[in-house]
């Protein structure tokens, strides 16, 4: 399955800087409908108004982390099928089992590239 260009994505990161890298690299990958939230559950209330293709977030923020918003998004019925990718600075082995249990459909560790992010992306949409 293509992936849709014109889906909108949500990026959810505390840190300003590493939104801004995502959305470039989104773009340099042809994304347009780009959103961003601050953390967890500033991303839980966007969820809640808009359909999203795609959320990307980060692990490790105050006061919801991205693995406590990926839990709310699974247990919600109308978000539950959600796409999902998580970035973390660490690769802990227990993370992403947890990440995993959780319902997460792919994984990121930083640094990344617009290629590392396309394939994630993609992997995503494909099965």
């Amino acid at each position: 399955m293509a992936v849709d260009l014109s889906m909108p994505i949500l990026v959810v990161d505390d840190y300003s800087t590493m939104v801004r890298i995502i959305r470039n690299l989104l773009k340099q990958l042809g994304f347009e409908d780009i959103d961003d939230a601050a953390d967890g559950s500033a991303a839980l209330g966007k969820l809640r108004e808009k359909r999203y293709g795609l959320v990307i977030s980060d692990w490790n923020m105050e006061p919801m982390t991205g693995y406590e918003l990926l839990k709310e998004v699974r247990g919600d019925p109308s978000l539950a099928k959600t796409p999902f990718i998580m970035v973390t600075a660490e690769s802990k082995t227990e993370n992403v089992i947890a990440a995993k249990k959780a319902g997460v459909n792919n994984y990121i560790v930083k640094p990344f590239n617009a290629q590392t992010l396309k394939t994630k992306i993609e992997a995503v949409f494909a099965d």
